[in-house]
């Protein structure tokens, strides 16, 4: 049964997201994450947690709305999605995860 709620928890987390915002925000030990829409604050903190074994200080988020975007005559939007910013402890750190080579 853990295994099973361990698998779902990888699954809420989808990628991170690096943006120029984003590498700003990692000096100060907050990570950005594109995460799942239904997914909660608790969630999103386990799912962290277990997967870079980092302690997680605490998680904001936020739902980004749908963009419209056009392509010459035909009107689209971009998806919706959910980020979470999260804060990590002290001496935590997953600048080596996301840039091996810095």
């Amino acid at each position: 049964m853990a295994e099973h709620n361990l698998r779902k928890l990888a699954d809420l987390v989808k990628t991170p997201i690096v943006t120029e915002k984003a590498t700003l925000l990692m000096e100060q030990n907050k990570y950005v994450f594109d995460v799942d829409a239904k997914s909660t604050k608790p969630q999103i903190k386990a799912a962290i947690e277990h997967l870079f074994e980092v302690k997680v200080v605490s998680v904001n988020t936020m739902h980004k709305p749908p963009k419209k975007r056009r392509v010459g005559k035909f009107v689209g939007y971009k998806p919706h999605y959910k980020k979470a910013i999260v804060t990590l402890a002290q001496g935590d750190s997953l600048q080596n995860i996301f840039f091996p080579e810095v």
